[in-house]
C-alpha cells in the first residue's frame, strides 16, 4: 500500500461505488500527529447548513489542520460547551440527520484527505443500529469515532465494532479519571483526548500542573498522542497547550466564528485556523 505526502489518506482499496475499505488498516490518525503538534479544529455538522459545513471543513484542511472532528447533531449533547449545544439543535432544526452527515463525508472525502473522527452520543449510534453506523463510517473514510457519554468501562459495547471496520474508539481521560487513568491510556487508540476545564486567568498555573500531570501519567503509560481540549480560543493559549502535550482541540471558538457568520463563516475559520496552526508550530 502506498502513503502519500502529509495531507494524505493511506491509499487503500474502494468498492466500485468507491467507498474505503478500511478493515484492516494501520490507524490514519496517527499520520495527524507526525509532523509536529497536532491541531484538531471541530464544527457541528449542519450549522448553519451542510453546504457551510463543506465549505468550512475544505478551509480548515487547507488552512493547517491536522485533524478534523465533525459533530453529529444529537438533541441532548450533554458533553458539549452551550455553544456548541445551540450548534446541535440549530442543525437539527435544519433537517440534519445522521444519514446526511454520513453523504457529507462521502462527498468530502473526494477530495479532503486529512484524518476525520465524527463525535457523537451512544443514543445515535444505538438508533441507528451499532454495525450499520460503524461500517459506514468504514466504508466512507471516517478515521475513528469519539462517544463522550461512554465511560470506559462500557467502551466494549463499541470497540469490537470499531476494530472490526478500521475505527479508532477515542479515549477520553481527566484529573477525574484518577486510578481509572493508567488503563484508559494503556487500551487507548488513535489518539487520547484530554478533557480539562479552563479555570480563570488567576487559575493558569494550576491548569498547567494539572494537564502536564495528565500528559506524564499518559506518556508514562502509552505511545499513543493525546491532544487536550481546555476551551482554547487564542492562538497564546493554544501555544501553551501544545507545550504540554501533542497536540489542541479547539472546538467552542470555531462554533461561535460560526454561529457569528453563519453561511459567511468559512474564511473567518480559515484565518483562525491558520493563526491557531501558527501559534503551534512556533
Amino acid at each position: 500500500f502506498l502513503l502519500l505526502a502529509q495531507g494524505s489518506i493511506l491509499a487503500a482499496p474502494r468498492t466500485a461505488d468507491g467507498l474505503f475499505l478500511r478493515a484492516h488498516f494501520m490507524s490514519n490518525i496517527s499520520k495527524a500527529f507526525q509532523n509536529g503538534k497536532a491541531l484538531i479544529p471541530f464544527l457541528t455538522c449542519g450549522d448553519p447548513d451542510l453546504e457551510t459545513t463543506a465549505s468550512i471543513v475544505r478551509t480548515m484542511a487547507d488552512s493547517g489542520a491536522d485533524l478534523i472532528e465533525l459533530g453529529v447533531p444529537f438533541s441532548d449533547p450533554t458533553a458539549e460547551s452551550p455553544v456548541a449545544q445551540e450548534a446541535s439543535i440549530r442543525a437539527l432544526r435544519g433537517g440534519v440527520t445522521t444519514d446526511k452527515v454520513f453523504d457529507l463525508v462521502r462527498q468530502l472525502r473526494k477530495d479532503v484527505t486529512v484524518p476525520m473522527v465524527l463525535m457523537t452520543y451512544a443514543n445515535v449510534v444505538f438508533s441507528y443500529g451499532s454495525e450499520r453506523f460503524l461500517s459506514t463510517c468504514g466504508e466512507i473514510g471516517v478515521d475513528g469515532l469519539l462517544l463522550p457519554d461512554v465511560p470506559y468501562e462500557e467502551k466494549e459495547e463499541f470497540l469490537p465494532l470499531c476494530q472490526k471496520y478500521g475505527l479508532d474508539l477515542i479515549s477520553t481521560v481527566a484529573h477525574t479519571s484518577g486510578q481509572r487513568a493508567p488503563r484508559i491510556a494503556r487500551e487507548a487508540s488513535g489518539f487520547l483526548y484530554v478533557m480539562s476545564s479552563p479555570g480563570d486567568a488567576g487559575a493558569q498555573g494550576e491548569l498547567q500542573d494539572e494537564i502536564g500531570s495528565i500528559v506524564r501519567l499518559i506518556h508514562g503509560e502509552t505511545g499513543v498522542p493525546c491532544a487536550v481540549d481546555s476551551a482554547i480560543s487564542t492562538p497564546e493559549q493554544a501555544k501553551m497547550m501544545a507545550g504540554l502535550s501533542d497536540g489542541v482541540i479547539v472546538d467552542s471558538a470555531i462554533v461561535q466564528l460560526i454561529a457569528e457568520y453563519g453561511r459567511d463563516a468559512a474564511p473567518y475559520v480559515a484565518r483562525f485556523v491558520r493563526q491557531m496552526k501558527d501559534a503551534i508550530a512556533e
